[in-house]
């Protein structure tokens, strides 16, 4: 049976789409490799000294650029943001009309311009240069305008753009992106930036979600299902059905848990003698544990891969926790 012209029409139509697709991947990922040589090698100086120059700001960063760039520029300075660095793109056409006045001298400034002939930004390094506010800069042209004004240059590679006519902006804003993540991933470390500090900025959505933290989960004080090592199991049983956690743990004298008592122990200690043996005879020792300030999804992480439905929490060996798989799930952690 014939294929009709329609359906091969489609059919060509999207073997040719994805080849597109898959050869802007290949001559985009060239022109990452490429930076990735240079921020390793030639680059990594001038590299070191804008994330130094970024981390001593007293201000804000202040990203800008217009055109492709510019959208680039807003996507970085969001990142800068929201991993602790205070920033904000300004548009180069709006600082001519006012906008001047957000940038302060204990600021520096982020230019982005493929050429570093971008005649927008002219008033923007005039007011850089005037009131000595630091200037970095990400260009493919150390020696254009906005390289020769600037206080610390990152030169990007030459690479072909994805584009078959070379014109629209492709690899050359992927490299721009790249680089901008770059400093902000070093400027994040240098600061000693943690997962704490990036919930304070993250509190809402599927990412607030998994930045919960065992702490926030956990059931505490009285809804631990606790027993000391020399109770019997009849007195421990009562304690682990009130809980309803499915589990026990099992505390020494000085209040450190020394192990855990499931269903699956209770299972297997089932005998006329179960209800008179000691917690400790019948307990799991060194069972698994997790800490308060673990992430909620890692916690998650853990009950899968042990196969196990609770965890106790513990600081310096006692038990100040449980979370339960369930806890996790109402929470949103996946």
């Amino acid at each position: 049976m014939a294929v009709p012209a329609a359906k091969r029409t489609v059919d060509k139509f999207a073997m040719t789409a994805v080849e597109a697709g898959v050869r802007t991947l290949e001559i985009e990922a060239e022109g990452l490799e490429a930076l990735r040589g240079l921020v390793a090698g030639k680059m990594a100086g001038a590299f070191a000294e804008a994330v130094a120059t970024l981390a001593a700001t007293k201000g804000r960063v202040i990203v800008t650029g217009i055109g492709k760039s510019g959208h680039i520029c807003q996507k970085v300075a969001a990142t800068f943001a929201s991993t602790g660095t205070p920033a904000f793109f300004v548009h180069p056409s709006e600082a001519s009309h006012g906008d001047l006045g957000m940038i302060t001298s204990s600021d520096v400034i982020l230019a982005m311009s493929w050429s570093g002939e971008t005649v927008e930004l002219k008033n923007i390094l005039t007011f850089s240069r005037r009131f000595s506010v630091p200037l970095i800069a990400i260009t493919s042209k150390a020696d254009s305008a906005l390289g020769k004004a600037s206080d610390v240059v990152l030169e990007l590679p030459k690479a072909k753009e994805a584009c078959p006519h070379g014109l629209a902006p492709t690899t050359s804003t992927t490299m721009q992106l790249a680089l901008g993540d770059c400093l902000a991933i070093a400027l994040l470390e240098a600061k000693g930036f943690t997962a704490h500090d990036f919930k304070v900025f993250h509190p809402g959505g599927s990412l607030g979600a998994q930045l919960k933290f065992v702490s926030d989960v956990m059931h505490k004080g009285d809804s631990l299902p606790l027993a000391g090592a020399g109770e019997t199991m009849g007195e421990a049983i009562v304690t682990m059905t009130q809980k309803a956690f499915g589990c026990l743990g099992v505390v020494d004298t000085a209040g450190k848990l020394v192990g855990i008592i499931t269903d699956g122990d209770l299972r297997r200690h089932m005998g006329d003698t179960l209800m008179k043996s000691k917690t400790a005879d019948i307990m799991t020792k060194r069972p698994k544990t997790i800490g308060p300030d673990m992430l909620a999804s890692a916690a998650l992480d853990v009950l899968n891969k042990s196969r196990i439905t609770a965890l106790f929490v513990v600081d310096k060996g006692r038990p100040v926790g449980i979370v339960h798989v369930h806890d996790l799930l109402r929470a949103g952690v996946a």
